[in-house]
């Protein structure tokens, strides 16, 4: 099916960021917007001859500094060769898929001046499978994402790497096999391609739509584990949270209710009074970090229907105007806060795990049926805590750092790509910490039988069982620890 990248809504991208074999074009109107602000940009450069930032001057400091007219195309090239310097690892191919559509989707808004073949190439690449090779280090997240946005744009020249239907090679040799022609940049055409938050936005809608995902992957695991502790249900009743109504918080009680209503496990009379916080806050705590969530998505939704390069063009107008729109912080400081709201779901939930093997309420040390001879999965939770703590450390915000650049020219930056790329480290890490308190909670629910769970988190033990089975004596951990991972990530 073909979808148009300029009329797609953020809620429909990101049902369709992790499917297969789609295919993106331009709307006829997203055509007629590129070409008549193309031809705008051409007709007042040959008009009159006033300096005109990134069209026809240097970049950055450089920016009183006229190019004639003759050598405009050459800035161009200059620009993307020379701000191709990444470093670090390469930036994984799903997050490269998404940076193409969004940078093609913001400059089909018509406000950047680039030639319609330059935006129709980034969508071939994304329709066959050309993958520029872009690295995670060199964007200050302020100017735009300069560096890794020039990786991204530097095989439009036929220049730097990509990989064509999963073969690394030249950018130039995948030209050729394709049968495409270098894009011959014209004004202005290098600093749209470069300016622009694409790299952060891929990232941040990338890391929320899977935040989603492991915060109701969160609460059926949090409800198994709290009937395998024997948790009470009291402290997920309405009236709790009728009386401190915030969104989250009701809807994580709500769902805890919804998911043990017919728990045998739940509903059996319990000796204790409470319980641990990991359990009986898991309204609050879930709550507040699912209100994080939605609002870190509206911003990104925001940033979606945006145009952040610079200077943007107003054909209609007779404008062309000097801005910051390329400027991360919006999305820097929201990178932040996910990364600490979807941290929160990992370190609570890493709590769980220690309380289910700590021996307590009936259930055996570890959860070893014979401990002592086997240790059960007392290492897990080492694991789980180790990862628990270095999500800590990335939760150090990077939106409030700046170091200066360009001469002091652009003398303050968002630092918003260190955000998406430890935003995104934390996602990954979250995915195991609830990978290990299924295997936990599941091992755990055995010593409740005959009594059963909730009819929903019945079918879900018994898909997992199927893929991992009951750890009767100590074995190779690692290997079910990464199916639990995995089965996590389809919930």
């Amino acid at each position: 099916m073909q979808h148009f990248i300029d009329k797609i809504s953020v809620t429909e991208f990101q049902s369709l960021l992790f499917l297969p074999n789609l295919q993106f074009s331009l709307s006829d109107e997203a055509k007629v917007r590129i070409e008549h602000c193309r031809q705008y940009l051409d007709d007042r450069l040959s008009s009159q001859k006033k300096a005109i930032y990134g069209i026809n001057t240097g970049f950055g400091s450089l920016c009183n500094t006229q190019v004639n007219d003759t050598d405009l195309a050459a800035l161009q090239f200059n620009l993307i060769r020379s701000h191709a310097c990444g470093a670090g690892s390469e930036v994984p191919h799903e997050i490269v898929k998404i940076m193409l559509l969004l940078k093609a989707r913001s400059l089909a808004f018509g406000y950047s001046g680039t030639q319609l073949v330059s935006v129709q190439r980034l969508l071939d690449f994304y329709n066959h499978d050309c993958l520029p090779v872009v690295y995670t280090q060199g964007s200050l997240g302020a100017s735009g994402d300069l560096a890794p946005l020039a990786h991204l744009c530097l095989p439009l020249i036929g220049e730097g790497e990509v990989f064509l239907k999963g073969k690394r090679m030249s950018a130039a040799d995948a030209l050729a096999e394709m049968n495409w022609q270098p894009i011959a940049l014209q004004s202005k055409e290098g600093l749209a391609l470069l300016n622009g938050t694409q790299f952060m936005l891929a990232y941040a809608l990338y890391c929320v739509t899977k935040a989603e995902k492991w915060a109701e992957a969160a609460m059926k695991i949090s409800a198994m584990s709290l009937d395998a502790f024997e948790g009470k249900l009291e402290p997920f009743h309405p009236n709790i949270h009728k009386i401190r109504p915030h969104n989250g918080q009701v809807w994580a009680a709500e769902k805890m209710y919804s998911l043990l209503a017919d728990s045998e496990i739940a509903h059996r009379e319990k000796v204790h009074v409470q319980d641990p916080y990991s359990f009986r806050c898991i309204p609050q705590v879930h709550g507040a970090c699912y209100n994080a969530i939605l609002y870190t998505k509206s911003v990104f939704a925001g940033e979606f229907d945006a145009a952040t390069d610079n200077p943007n063009i107003f054909p209609d107008d007779d404008l062309i105007l000097s801005g910051g729109n390329f400027h991360g912080q919006p999305l820097a400081m929201a990178l932040d806060y996910l990364a600490i709201a979807v941290a929160e779901l990992g370190s609570i939930s890493e709590r769980r795990t220690y309380q289910l093997i700590a021996g307590l309420r009936g259930l055996p040390p570890f959860l070893a049926p014979d401990a002592g001879l086997n240790s059960g999965l007392m290492i897990p939770q080492y694991t789980a805590a180790s990862i628990a703590s270095q999500n800590k450390q990335y939760c150090t915000p990077a939106s409030v750092d700046t170091i200066p650049s360009s001469n002091n020219q652009e003398d303050h930056v968002s630092m918003g790509a260190n955000a998406a790329t430890k935003c995104f480290k934390v996602i990954e890490n979250v995915q195991t910490l609830l990978g290990i308190e299924l295997l936990n909670a599941s091992q755990a629910l055995f010593f409740r039988s005959p009594l059963k769970t909730g009819s929903e988190l019945e079918a879900i033990l018994a898909k997992f069982r199927a893929e991992v089975s009951f750890i009767e004596q100590d074995r190779f951990l690692q290997l079910d620890m990464a199916k639990a991972r995995a089965f996590v990530g389809n919930m």
